[in-house]
């Protein structure tokens, strides 16, 4: 059947196809499965193979060997050859290589290649269950073809701009990954696992010396176990502090304002006051002002008259959010004015968040300079969240890393169908 249209559809260079036949699989209280066997051989330039090093070897015992490939009109198909043992100069007595699948693998290059694909766009529940394989096989698969992807890939090669953030993935102190992220390409350069000094130190010992002094700028938050690393490994390189988790952290000081306003107030028997900063005032206190409903302005205004101290923290932050809309020197200026009137302000939440803001003066300032937010870093974060939902959750660093790399480091092939 050398030449058929199923040379055509296999679309698998040096494999000949022999013949095809229909066998029917027993399933418990079911009719028997309808299964299409295609026999194949390697060509002659291919048989005989080793798969390490590619020379000719002798065969010395054979035996009878199948392959899960695409599924042919909704019916599973399986490649079937009858593959040898060779001796090799080299290696040894080793099982001879394929042309259709990997060394010692069970599916063909087509099938892991789709696999692939649609782990990296669909809940890998219904990926598995749509491919009729384990939830573990899918998994298995996605490493190999991430593997493969990035052999001889380079991706810390011209990175200029980049973005160190954490990932938690589970439950657990040590359920930590550290993305770094190349803000110019907009991918995943590197992941590490837990979020500690070591693991920004193993970052830099992959980048090496020479290509970190290339770097310009590296965006974090306000960890501690990141800004002293960068500090040592890349002097040159202009440390930004992260837009979001700047405002994040007045937020966040504004919120513990709420909360003991609230409670200073249902202490003194002021109960309907105490209830008017429930959610409707954490509302409308947490969100841009442009953002808010009629509403929740109505319970700014209200917070305005009767809670000075909460208004107070209010404008604070939403003058934090202004410097980092306007940016430059305004931003810088802005930024500096700010802190100082959280300074004074007396207000210990505010205090403290101006102390924290003056400690972080100078990576704030070359954020508002023009230096890259961690926002891309940010938004990664949510895509992460949505491949662990979409796998119903990794069991393993290692399966979630591949998966990452995958999706987001630019190895996962188009649809083989686009």
């Amino acid at each position: 059947m050398s030449g058929s249209v199923w040379d055509e559809v296999l679309d698998t260079e040096h494999a000949v196809v022999v013949r095809t036949y229909i066998e029917r699989r027993p399933r418990k209280d079911r009719v028997p499965e309808k299964v299409l066997v295609i026999v194949v051989e390697p060509d002659e330039q291919s048989r005989e193979r080793c798969p390490e090093c590619g020379a000719r070897g002798k065969p010395v015992e054979y035996d009878v060997v199948r392959w899960r490939t695409l599924d042919v009109h909704g019916k599973r198909a399986f490649l079937e050859s009858r593959l040898p043992r060779i001796v090799c100069g080299r290696h040894g007595k080793i099982t001879a290589a394929v042309p259709w699948a990997r060394h010692d693998d069970r599916f063909s290059r087509p099938f892991e290649e789709f696999a692939a694909w649609k782990a990296a766009h669909a809940p890998w529940t219904r990926a598995a269950a749509e491919l009729r394989i384990t939830w573990e096989a899918l998994a298995n698969i996605t490493a190999r073809a991430a593997a493969d992807a990035a052999a001889g890939l380079d991706r810390l090669e011209g990175l200029r701009r980049i973005g160190i953030d954490e990932k938690s993935w589970g439950k657990g102190a040590g359920k930590y990954l550290v993305i770094v992220t190349d803000h110019d390409a907009g991918r995943v350069a590197w992941i590490g696992e837990r979020r500690c000094q070591a693991t920004v130190r193993a970052f830099f010992e992959a980048l090496g010396p020479d290509r970190a002094k290339l770097l310009t700028h590296v965006s974090a938050d306000g960890a501690e176990w990141i800004h002293p690393v960068v500090r040592e490994k890349a002097p040159q390189a202009e440390l930004c502090l992260d837009a979001f988790h700047v405002v994040k952290w007045a937020g966040e000081k504004l919120d513990d304002l709420r909360r003991r306003t609230a409670a200073g107030l249902r202490a003194a028997g002021r109960g309907d006051e105490a209830g008017g900063l429930g959610t409707g005032g954490m509302w409308a206190l947490r969100k841009d002002y442009a953002k808010l409903s009629p509403g929740q302005r109505g319970s700014l205004a209200q917070i305005a008259v009767t809670n000075k101290p909460l208004y107070k923290g209010y404008l604070i932050k939403e003058q934090i959010r202004e410097a980092f809309k306007v940016k430059g020197d305004q931003g810088k200026s802005l930024m500096r004015g700010v802190t100082a009137w959280a300074h004074r302000c007396r207000i210990p939440e505010f205090t403290k968040l101006a102390k924290t803001l003056s400690r972080y003066r100078t990576p704030i300032e070359a954020t508002l300079g023009g230096g890259p937010s961690n926002g891309r870093a940010e938004a990664l974060n949510s895509q992460v969240n949505a491949l662990i939902t979409r796998a119903r959750g990794f069991r393993s660093a290692a399966a979630l890393i591949n998966m990452i790399d995958f999706v987001h480091g630019g190895l996962c092939p188009d649809s083989p169908y686009a």
